[in-house]
């Protein structure tokens, strides 16, 4: 175990200033790299110390401009089209990159790293995804993924695309058998 000092709020793990204990290769890949943390020994700790008011103050305006690009951000819809079967499932997926994608082209600037995605989206429908604008400001956008421009309108207003189909099949089966029964009715009666 390795200990580091955050220079950040890191969820799951701390606030800034705090010193934790994680394993090296988190702290070599992850925390450092990213600048998220630096080494615990004395001479960083007494550095940080001389710093901690200007981190503070930075990290706090960051967090202020997250907040109101979070405000404007809240609530927003972006429509994916990708090809599925006939069950719904994706050929291929969602990927966080998508996303990323999606919302940036939907004016707010987002990069992929701020795209929380437990798994990839496979299915169609309306996903909630969380955005991470600042450590501690997250916001939650709705990726509808659908087949088409009209698929996503459907979804939208709560219409399963997939689902009226099915319906609109069903329908027209029933309406072909029942004139089918109706000629062969017909043809009975004739002599």
């Amino acid at each position: 175990m390795v200990d580091l000092i955050l220079l950040e709020r890191v969820e799951k793990l701390g606030q800034m200033g705090q010193v934790v204990k994680v394993k090296p290769g988190y702290a070599r890949n992850y925390l450092l790299p990213q600048k998220k943390a630096m080494r615990a020994t004395k001479e960083n700790m007494a550095y940080f110390e001389t710093q901690r008011a200007q981190l503070e103050a930075t990290n706090l305006e960051r967090k202020s401009e997250a907040e109101q690009v979070a405000e404007k951000m809240e609530g927003t819809t972006v429509v994916l089209i990708r090809q599925a079967g006939e069950s719904g499932q994706l050929y291929g997926s969602v990927a966080v990159r998508d996303i990323a994608d999606a919302v940036t082209s939907a004016g707010f600037t987002v990069d992929k790293s701020q795209v929380v995605l437990d798994r990839p989206i496979k299915t169609l429908g309306m996903h909630p995804v969380r955005i991470m604008l600042h450590p501690e400001v997250g916001v939650t956008v709705t990726a509808n993924v659908a087949q088409s421009e009209e698929g996503a309108r459907m979804q939208a207003a709560g219409i399963d695309p997939l689902r009226q189909i099915d319906e609109e099949e069903e329908a027209a089966r029933a309406e072909a058998q029942a004139a089918w029964s109706a000629a062969q009715g017909e043809n009975e009666e004739r002599p």
